[in-house]
């Protein structure tokens, strides 16, 4: 009896360290290669599973090394390129926008507070004449106007 014990005892370790060794990620191995050692334990038995135990079996806090990524510099990154021209698009936008928001808010405040004939119709940024860019006021060009703009005769 216990000499079939001894046997079913190599065998056992004779298969796990087989099935080990297959399982085993090639990159984890240590001392030789995954190959070697698989040659190693079916070659010698006993042996050749004791050593993959002890020297070739990876340890358990390590994991597979990560595959070796070169990183780019900003400058040769698309990604970073692509964002970096959205967001110099995005603030061009947002300066141009707020510069005709400046420029309206000046033509409103210099149209409300330059010009105290013009009614409620024309006081949103028009006053007589400054809209189509003329110097001289309507009543210049048309005398049957009045100073509203209607054509009413004085």
């Amino acid at each position: 009896m216990p000499r079939v014990l001894v046997a079913v005892a190599v065998l056992a370790i004779y298969v796990y360290g087989i099935v080990d060794v297959i399982r085993t990620d090639r990159n984890l191995t240590r001392g030789i290669s995954k190959t070697a050692w698989m040659v190693v334990v079916v070659v010698l038995p006993v042996v050749g599973a004791a050593l993959w135990f002890i020297i070739g079996r990876p340890r358990k806090d390590r994991t597979a090394p990560q595959a070796y990524t070169r990183t780019t510099a900003p400058d040769d990154d698309p990604d970073f390129l692509r964002n970096l021209e959205l967001r110099r698009r995005n603030q061009a936008e947002a300066d141009r926008l707020r510069k005709l928001k400046e420029d309206l808010q000046a033509k409103e405040r210099k149209a409300n507070g330059g010009a105290s004939g013009t009614n409620g119709a024309e006081g949103k940024g028009k006053s007589n004449g400054s809209q189509r860019g003329d110097k001289h006021t309507e009543e210049s060009h048309h005398p049957e106007t009045d100073s509203h703009g209607t054509d009413e005769v004085k």
